[in-house]
Order: structure tokens, then C-alpha cells, then sequence
């Protein structure tokens, strides 16, 4: 793999799941294994984002969450990435935008909790992103209503995907989106560092 660059082919469906991985834990590895499955995914990248634009306080060094990243998931078809550092991007649209002129022909989802959901209308070119690339939305716990009932729900609810045919999301035209409900970890990584466990 060259620097921060995963392989990848035309053709290939490939799962993007971002965020900053402060600390990574054992919800993100459960997601990432239901994702593989439920959407078909021939493999998912973690990006491990230099840092999260909505949040004010910053995480802790990219170089440690990416060995905690590392160390938790171990899966022949997941790559962790700081793909975002080596490309010089902050936001998920920009991102995706940069991975698909790079990678032309592969097919990326994005991916994310339900929680996220609830507030993508407050990320940067979120219609952009809905319109980039198909998203597969996983069931957080507590999320699952105000996911459903979030704006970007609402004013996309005629490009979702039933849940019986978000297998293959990768290859439907965006914008197309899919929620999917899984038996659900309670990990988080907010409780996490609350707990001391992630100074």
C-alpha cells in the first residue's frame, strides 16, 4: 500500500466509514462486520480523520488512534487509513470527491451510525455527499427515531432503500440511501473517555 493509500480496483464496492476514532472501540468493529454483510461490501476503509469539524475540542494524536484503531480491527477486508491527512481534507464531501477522482470506477458507500444521521443536515454539502455517493446507515442505540425522523431523512425518504435490498447499495446510482437495523453494541467512544480509559 503506498503511504496512506489503500489498493483498489474498478469494480470493487468499498465501504467508507470516517470519524475521528477517539478512541475506536468495540461498536465501530461490530458495525463495520454487520456492514460487510448487510450492503455486500468488498471491503471498508477506516478514515481516521485528522479532526472533526463539529466538535470544538480536539482528539488525541492521530498517530495513537490510529494504533488503537489498528490494534481492535483485525479483518482481512478493513484497511485503517489517515487517507484525510495525506489528501489535505477536513470535510466527508470533499473526501469523497478527492477518493473518487483517485480511484476512479471503484464504488464507495458511505457509511454511518444512526446516530450521525440525526445530524447530517449540519455537515458540510451533505445534499452533496447524498449526491456523490449511496450511504448505508447502521442502527446505533437510542438513534433509531430521531434518525428516521432527522431532515436528511425526511427530505430524501423517496431515494431509500428497504432494508431487504440494501445488499448491492454499492452499485445503485446515488442518491440512495439504506437503514438497517442489527443486533447493536452499546460501546461509545464519548463514554469512553468520560470513564478515564482514554486520556
Amino acid at each position: 500500500m503506498r503511504q496512506g493509500f489503500p489498493p483498489a480496483v474498478p469494480g470493487q464496492a468499498v465501504g467508507l466509514l470516517g470519524g475521528s476514532f477517539d478512541p475506536a472501540h468495540a461498536g465501530h468493529v461490530h458495525i463495520t462486520r454487520e456492514a460487510l454483510r448487510r450492503f455486500g461490501l468488498d471491503r471498508v476503509w477506516w478514515l481516521v480523520s485528522p479532526g472533526n469539524p463539529l466538535k470544538t475540542r480536539g482528539p488525541a494524536p492521530l498517530a495513537k488512534r490510529m494504533e488503537r484503531a489498528r490494534a481492535l480491527m483485525r479483518h482481512p477486508r478493513v484497511v485503517i487509513t489517515d487517507i484525510e491527512r495525506h489528501i489535505g481534507t477536513r470535510h466527508t464531501a470533499a473526501t469523497i470527491a478527492r477518493l473518487q477522482a483517485r480511484y476512479p470506477g471503484v464504488r464507495f458507500v458511505w457509511l454511518m451510525g444512526a446516530d450521525n444521521l440525526a445530524q447530517f443536515h449540519l455537515w458540510e454539502d451533505w445534499r452533496g455527499i447524498l449526491g456523490r455517493v449511496p450511504v448505508g446507515v447502521l442502527a446505533r442505540p437510542g438513534e433509531r427515531i430521531s434518525a428516521r425522523t432527522s431532515p436528511a431523512a425526511q427530505i430524501f425518504r423517496r431515494f431509500k432503500v428497504p432494508p431487504a435490498s440494501a445488499y448491492g447499495l454499492a452499485y445503485r446510482d446515488p442518491p440512495a440511501w439504506a437503514f438497517v437495523n442489527m443486533p447493536m453494541h452499546a460501546a461509545s467512544s464519548t463514554a469512553i473517555r468520560a470513564g478515564g480509559d482514554w486520556s
